[in-house]
C-alpha cells in the first residue's frame, strides 16, 4: 500500500504513537530518517515528492516508532531522534 499525502499530513500531527507515547519518525524512499521537526519544516517539499512519486530523497514512505535505536539521527538536520527504549 502506497503511503499517501493524507497519511503524511495525519502523521505529521502525531509525533508520538498512541497509546504508549512512543516517539515516531519518518522514513524516505531511499531509507533516510527524518525527524518531525525536519518533516514539518520541509512538508511542502515532501508533499510534492509524494504526489510526483519522486526519487529526490524527500518522498516519505512511512512513519514508524523508533523503538531502540539510541543513535538514530535525522538525515536532514543531524539531530538525534528520540527512542522509546534506551539502555541509558
Amino acid at each position: 500500500m502506497k503511503y499517501t499525502i493524507d497519511q503524511f499530513q495525519a502523521d505529521l500531527d502525531q509525533p508520538y504513537a498512541w497509546p504508549g507515547g512512543y516517539p515516531r519518525y519518518f522514513i524516505t524512499l531511499d531509507g533516510a530518517a527524518l525527524s518531525f521537526k525536519s518533516a514539518l519544516h520541509n512538508s511542502q517539499i515532501i508533499i510534492d515528492s509524494i504526489r510526483e512519486n519522486s526519487n529526490d530523497g524527500w518522498q516519505v514512505v512511512a512513519c514508524e516508532v523508533n523503538w531502540e535505536d539510541s543513535l538514530l539521527f535525522c538525515d536532514d538536520t543531524g539531530e538525534l531522534i528520540e527512542c522509546a527504549y534506551s539502555e541509558a
